[in-house]
C-alpha cells in the first residue's frame, strides 16, 4: 500500500478533490439524513435519463478503452442491466422503505416492535475495468434507493469511459450528492482509506484484501465482489452440444473478461473430444470471423494480453493440450481467440488464478461425487454453472456445493435477475447487492421497541421480591 515514488502534482490535486468531495457529501448528509421516497425516485429517474441519453457515447468510449468492443455488447451487458436495475428500484423503493412490524414476546406485551430503515450516509464505490459502466451504476442504484450520498471511483484502465461518466454524473447530480473521482493507484488507496459509511469494491481477490485492510482502520463495513474460478459442470447424459454452446457463449462475452464467466469446465470422462468439437462449432456459430469478428472484444491492455499468453505457455510446458477454437489472435489488436486448454492440473497457473480472458481449461471426472469433491477442495467461486435435467442430481449439486450464485443449464443469467441477491462467499467476496438486497446493504435496519402506556415490566426491576419470584417460576418453566 505504500509507495516510495514522489506524488505527482496531478495526483495531489486529485487527492485534494477526493477529500473535498467526501467532506461536502458528509456535510450534505447531516443536513438531509433521510430523503423521502419521492426524492429517491427522482434521483433514480435522473440516472435513467443519464443512461438513455448517453448510451451511444458511453458505448463509443468503452470501445475506445478496450481497443474494440461491439456497441451491441456494451448496450446489452452494461446499459440495459443498469437501466433495468434503476427501473426496478424506482418501482419498489417506497415499499422497501416501509417500517416492518415484528412480533413481540408475550412477556413484553402490549409493547410493539418494528424495524425502521435509514440511509447509512456516504457510500464509496470502487469499480473495476471490465464493465466500467454497469459495475459503477448497479451499486449506485442500490445506494441511491437507500437514500445515501455516493462517490464513485472508476478504474484507471478505462480512462475515456471514466472521464465521460464523471462528466455525465456532474451534469445530472449535485457534487454533494453523487460524484465521480478519477486517478491512479494512489487515489484508489486514498479512496479505500476514507471513513465511508459503507464501501463496495468489485475486482480481484488480491486487491480486495488490500481494500479490506484499508477499510478496517476506520471500521468501515465493506461489500467485496470478487471473482475466483467459477466452474461449469456438465452432468452425464446432458446434450454435449447444448452445454458447449452455452458455456462458450458465456465464456466469450467480453472476451472472457467477466467476473462470473465460466472459468473452467468439468465434463464426464470420455466426452472430451465431443466437447471440443462442439465448442469449436459453437465459436464458429457465435463468431464466424473468429477473433477478428466485429462482435468479439479485444483484451483491455497489453499487460493482460501478455498475462493470458503466459498462462497458455505455462500450461503447454507442463503437459496440457492447447486447442485454438478459431483464428484471428492478434497481439497488435489485442484480440485473443477463444482457446480450450485440455489435460490441465492444479499445478498449472491457469488453474490457480481467475483467468479473465477467453481461455477455457477442461477437466474430466468419473462420478458426481468426484466433481463435488473437487469443488469442495478449492476456494468457493462467485458463480457455479450446472448442466443437468435430473432433478435429484440438480438438488444434490445445489445442496452440497457452495458458491456466490448459480445458473442451471446456462451461464451468466442469474446476475441479470434483480430479485436475486448477487455476491460471493469466502475468497469470491462478501455481502450482496442488486434489488432489495442492495437496498438493505446500504441501509441501517434499526430495531425499535415501543413501550405501552401500561406495562407489567416494572415487576422485573429491583427491588426484587415475591412478585419476581413468581414471575421467574413461570418464565423459566
Amino acid at each position: 500500500m505504500e509507495s516510495d515514488m514522489p506524488t505527482a502534482p496531478d495526483t495531489v490535486r486529485e487527492l485534494e478533490e477526493l477529500r473535498n468531495v467526501f467532506d461536502a457529501q458528509r456535510a450534505a448528509f447531516r443536513r438531509q439524513p433521510n430523503p423521502p421516497a419521492g426524492e429517491r425516485q427522482a434521483h433514480l429517474d435522473a440516472l435513467c435519463r443519464l443512461l438513455t441519453e448517453n448510451a451511444d457515447a458511453m458505448a463509443a468510449a468503452i470501445d475506445e478503452d478496450f481497443g474494440h468492443r461491439s456497441w451491441h455488447e456494451t448496450k446489452l451487458l452494461e446499459v440495459f442491466p443498469s437501466l433495468e436495475a434503476a427501473k426496478h428500484a424506482r418501482r419498489r423503493v417506497a415499499q422497501w422503505m416501509c417500517a416492518e412490524r415484528k412480533g413481540v414476546s408475550i412477556w413484553f406485551w402490549p409493547g410493539q416492535a418494528e424495524v425502521v430503515k435509514q440511509p447509512l450516509g456516504v457510500v464509496g464505490v470502487l469499480a473495476p475495468w471490465n464493465y466500467p459502466l454497469y459495475l459503477s451504476v448497479a451499486p449506485l442504484v442500490s445506494a441511491l434507493a437507500a437514500g445515501n450520498r455516493v462517490i464513485l471511483k472508476p478504474s484507471e484502465f478505462t480512462p475515456r469511459s471514466s472521464e465521460l461518466l464523471a462528466r455525465l454524473v456532474a451534469r445530472h447530480f449535485s457534487r454533494d450528492h453523487v460524484a465521480t473521482v478519477n486517478g491512479g493507484v494512489e487515489v484508489a488507496r486514498a479512496f479505500a482509506a476514507l471513513p465511508f459509511d459503507h464501501l463496495l469494491f468489485s475486482g480481484s481477490t488480491s486487491v480486495g484484501r488490500e481494500v479490506m485492510r484499508a477499510a478496517a482502520a476506520n471500521l468501515t463495513p465493506v461489500t467485496l465482489e470478487l471473482g475466483g474460478k467459477s466452474p461449469a459442470i456438465v452432468a452425464p447424459g446432458f446434450p454435449i452440444e447444448t452445454a458447449a454452446y452455452r458455456i462458450l457463449a458465456g465464456k466469450c462475452l467480453n472476451a472472457g473478461q467477466t467476473c462470473v464467466a465460466p472459468d473452467y469446465a468439468l465434463i464426464p470422462e470420455g466426452t472430451e473430444a465431443a466437447f471440443i468439437a462442439a465448442a469449436r462449432a459453437a465459436v464458429g456459430r457465435l463468431y464466424p470471423g473468429g477473433a477478428a469478428s466485429a462482435d468479439y472484444t479485444a483484451i483491455i491492455n497489453a499487460r493482460h494480453f501478455g498475462r493470458l499468453r503466459e498462462c497458455v505457455d505455462d500450461a503447454a510446458k507442463k503437459g496440457a493440450r492447447v486447442i485454438e477454437l478459431a483464428g484471428g489472435t492478434s497481439e497488435s489488436d489485442r484480440k485473443f481467440a477463444p482457446t480450450i486448454v485440455a489435460g490441465v492440473d492444479d499445478g498449472m497457473r491457469i488453474m490457480q488464478d481467475e483467468i479473465m480472458g477467453p481461455l477455457l481449461p477442461v477437466k474430466t471426472y468419473r462420478t458426481i461425487e468426484e466433481a463435488l469433491g473437487y469443488l469442495a477442495g478449492h476456494p468457493r467461486p462467485l458463480a457455479l454453472y450446472y448442466f443437468d435435467y435430473d432433478p435429484a442430481r440438480i438438488q444434490r449439486m445445489l445442496a452440497e456445493s457452495l458458491s456466490g450464485g448459480v445458473t442451471i443449464n446456462d451461464t451468466i443469467l442469474h446476475i441479470a435477475q434483480e430479485a436475486l441477491p448477487f455476491g460471493g462467499t469466502g475468497s469470491s467476496g462478501m455481502g450482496h447487492y442488486h434489488g432489495e438486497e442492495g437496498f438493505n446493504t446500504f441501509t441501517k435496519r434499526k430495531g425499535v421497541f415501543r413501550q405501552s402506556r401500561l406495562s407489567w415490566v416494572s415487576v422485573l426491576r429491583p427491588p426484587y421480591g415475591k412478585l419476581i419470584d413468581r414471575a421467574l417460576r413461570v418464565m423459566l418453566r
